[in-house]
């Protein structure tokens, strides 16, 4: 049994990893987190009161945090301190906070990653293979469509893939485009292209639990772990 702490769990991600781990009979939801000015602070979900208190993390095995950069750095030192393994699906980082990550990583386990769904982590290394067989011979560009209450543009999905682009092509991508309208859950194209063809690798997320059962999958990988940075990459056996 793997005691877990879900941060933000009355978000849109936070309420489907909640769910998802209450059905799930090798997890057991020790805590639930908010921040102090939530309406919900101080209510119970199936009898686990929400608290916003990140020293209630104590005792948990891992933390799951998909919230915002700065709240991720506190309950980040909070997972140090009381030596909380983390599945952080947060994105909008700048480079000084990810060195933070990678700091605290050496002390607990961490899976830090853009995105974790299979899928996506799937169509990662399909574009590595692309970049690799067209090399310079290609543009690339990607294109990403959010809800509109997403924060930061291009989405940490879209860096990534341009990572990966990068990787197998040796060249730079610098052409994005990121869409926010109405609530589009996740999409997401790399476009190759040269003066014969077209090639695009595209990725549809039709809903979250996508993203909510591959941190469940995260969360136990880490279980075993002592410390390490990790990517679902790891995670999925893809390397």
């Amino acid at each position: 049994m793997i005691n877990l702490a879900i941060s933000g769990c009355q978000g849109r991600m936070g309420q489907r990893i909640t769910q998802l781990a209450l059905a799930d009979k090798n997890l057991k939801i020790t805590t639930l987190l908010e921040h102090k000015n939530h309406p919900k602070a101080g209510e119970a979900v199936s009898g686990i009161k929400i608290s916003t208190d990140n020293s209630a993390i104590k005792g948990a095995d891992v933390l799951i945090e998909f919230t915002l950069p700065e709240g991720s750095l506190e309950n980040l030192s909070a997972c140090v301190k009381h030596k909380v393994a983390m599945v952080i699906g947060t994105t909008g980082f700048t480079p000084e906070q990810v060195k933070k990550i990678k700091a605290a990583s050496k002390k607990i386990p961490i899976v830090f990653s853009s995105n974790m769904s299979v899928g996506v982590n799937l169509v990662f290394r399909l574009v590595e293979l692309a970049g690799q067989k067209t090399g310079k011979n290609y543009s690339i560009n990607i294109v990403e469509a959010h809800h509109i209450h997403k924060k930061d543009a291009p989405s940490g999905t879209a860096k990534t893939l341009a990572e990966y682009a990068e990787k197998g092509s040796g060249q730079k991508v610098t052409d994005f485009k990121s869409i926010r309208e109405g609530e589009i859950i996740g999409d997401h194209d790399v476009i190759f292209e040269s003066g014969e063809d077209i090639i695009k690798i595209s990725h549809h997320a039709k809903n979250r639990d996508i993203f909510a059962k591959g941190s469940l999958v995260a969360a136990k990988f880490l279980a075993k772990k002592k410390s390490g940075l990790f990517n679902m990459q790891d995670v999925l056996g893809l390397k």
